[in-house]
C-alpha cells in the first residue's frame, strides 16, 4: 500500500475523459466499438422486420457474417454481438415476434431443442461452471432487442463477475467473436 505522501494529488485532469494524451494515475481499457450498442445503433425501432431488426437480418448473411452458429427450420443460435461472457449465445425465432405467446408450438419446441444444444456446445467448448438461460421480455424486463424475442444462453465460470465489470464497466473476453463461432459450431450436437 502506498503511502499517502506517494499518492499523486488527483485533479480535474485526472477524471476519466477530462483530456486526452494528458498522463495521470488511471488505467484504461478503450472499448469504442460498444459505442454503437450504448447509443442503440441497429436497435429495430418497432416491431417490423422491415424497421432493421438485426435478428431478422443475421440469418440473411452468410454465417460468418451473421455470427451464426446452427440453423433449423424455424429457430436459430447467433452470438451476442455484445456479449456478457465469451459464448454467449441467443437462440432466436426466424419469424419476427415480440412475445413467447406468439410463437407457434413448432418455434417453441426448436427454441428449447436449441437452447439444450446451445448449453451442449458451450459444455463441450468451455466447460463453463454453470449458465444462465432466459429471456427479457419488454424493455422494461432488461431487453435490448424488445422487438424480436431472442433467448439467452450465458456461460458462467466463478469469479467472471470480478472488479472489471462490476468496478471497471469492462468486460475481458479472450478470443475474437468469430473464433468463439467456429469453436461452437465445431461442438454443435
Amino acid at each position: 500500500m502506498r503511502d499517502a505522501e506517494e499518492e499523486p494529488e488527483r485533479g480535474a485532469q485526472d477524471l476519466p475523459g477530462a483530456g486526452t494524451g494528458t498522463p495521470d494515475s488511471w488505467d484504461r481499457l478503450w472499448t469504442p466499438h460498444r459505442m454503437a450498442y450504448i447509443k442503440g445503433e441497429g436497435k429495430p425501432s418497432g416491431l417490423r422486420a422491415e424497421d432493421g431488426c438485426p435478428f431478422c437480418r443475421a440469418p440473411e448473411l452468410t454465417d460468418s457474417e451473421g455470427l451464426v452458429v446452427s440453423r433449423g427450420k424455424t429457430a436459430y443460435a447467433v452470438l451476442n454481438l455484445y456479449p456478457y461472457n465469451s459464448g454467449h449465445l441467443l437462440v432466436c425465432p426466424y419469424r419476427h415476434v415480440d412475445q413467447y405467446t406468439a410463437l407457434n408450438e413448432e418455434e417453441t419446441v426448436e427454441v428449447a431443442a436449441m437452447t439444450q444444444a446451445a448449453v451442449r456446445a458451450l459444455t463441450d467448448a468451455y466447460h463453463p461452471q454453470g449458465f444462465n438461460v432466459g429471456m427479457n421480455l419488454g424493455s422494461v424486463a432488461g431487453a435490448g432487442i424488445a422487438a424480436h424475442l431472442h433467448q439467452h444462453i450465458v456461460p458462467r465460470w466463478g469469479g467472471d463477475s470480478n472488479f472489471m465489470p462490476v468496478i471497471g464497466h469492462t468486460k475481458v473476453l479472450p478470443e475474437m467473436l468469430e473464433q468463439t463461432r467456429v469453436k461452437l459450431t465445431e461442438h454443435w450436437p
